[in-house]
């Protein structure tokens, strides 16, 4: 008789595996936030293509496409790694998902930051654990074509094989 132990049992729920991909994801982008805000990106404002653009939103720019690239290859192999999308296809849609994500952060961000008076490393986290659910979803049914029916369970092909 073959224990499973709880880690494992885990790891074979695809919403748990999502919630460690988006995890690592986030911890790369908000830690590229803190770094690109505090130790690279030192003025208030740069002038980007005769654009003024806050270093706030310069960092979130630069470290969500950190995140985002981290996340997608997580994602790809160890989340729907069932998906019978080319990775081009995915990649695609990931991104473009990524891109409507960014621009809801950056919504999210510029109120907390700006309204709520919220000191920008600490908005970060929370603009974007405010989207996070919704991510799951799109992704999956989106960005991997995933279906509700198949995937009813929250597991994988692991257990079925």
């Amino acid at each position: 008789m073959a224990n499973i132990t709880l880690g494992q049992k885990l790891l074979q729920n695809q919403v748990i595996r999502f919630v460690l991909s988006a995890g690592a994801g986030f911890l790369v982008d908000v830690s590229a936030y803190y770094l690109f805000y505090h130790n690279l990106l030192t003025q208030k404002t740069y002038l980007i293509f005769s654009l003024v653009v806050r270093n706030s939103t310069l960092s979130l720019a630069l470290s969500f496409f950190l995140g985002v690239m981290v996340n997608f290859l997580i994602t790809k192999y160890f989340v729907f790694s069932e998906s019978k999308l080319s990775p081009a296809k995915q990649f695609f849609r990931f991104i473009s998902v990524a891109i409507l994500g960014f621009f809801a952060n950056l919504l999210v961000l510029k109120f907390f930051i700006q309204y709520v008076h919220i000191y920008p490393p600490v908005a970060r986290p929370i603009a974007a654990l405010s989207l996070f659910f919704a991510s799951y979803f799109v992704h999956k049914f989106f960005s991997f074509s995933l279906s509700l029916r198949k995937h009813a369970t929250g597991t994988s092909n692991q257990q079925s094989s």
